[in-house]
């Protein structure tokens, strides 16, 4: 058995030049350093103290209050709920109906709900949302339902 030791020839078993990176010390560095930045920080385990208020049940002979509705038909039609109303007396009627429902808030910061048929325009929409906001309700939902 023999060996060639020496380099030259070309022979059958020449490598050639190994042009890859080697990424094993690179690995050995980074689990180095993550290590080292584990142990180095402190943990995020800070606690904050709070002052919740206790959790109580809601009592049974509480109703939620019914939503006030305003309607708009297709024909021009404004109802609150079932009260007819016209654009100009909107809000009038709007805040009577609040302040009957509940006193202790001013009519403004209710919330009011906004039900429109399929075919009302667009303009008669708005002209309806631009009213309240401009009295003052800006508390608006609108209510969309599928068909």
């Amino acid at each position: 058995m023999g060996a060639k030791l020496g380099g030259g020839g070309g022979g059958r078993f020449e490598l050639g030049q190994n042009s890859d990176i080697n990424v094993t010390p690179f690995v050995d560095v980074m689990l180095v350093l993550l290590i080292i930045f584990m142990v180095a920080l402190p943990p995020a385990t800070e606690s904050i103290k709070l002052d919740l208020p206790p959790a109580h049940e809601p009592k049974t002979n509480e109703h939620p209050k019914p939503p006030v509705v305003i309607n708009l038909e297709a024909n021009g039609g404004v109802f609150i709920g079932e009260t007819a109303s016209r654009l100009a007396s909107l809000p009038g009627d709007l805040g009577r109906i609040l302040t009957a429902q509940d006193p202790t808030l001013p009519p403004t910061q209710q919330r009011v709900y906004i039900r429109a048929e399929k075919h009302v325009r667009y303009g008669a929409f708005m002209s309806v949302m631009n009213t309240l906001q401009g009295n003052g309700f800006y508390q608006v939902a609108l209510i969309n339902e599928e068909i």
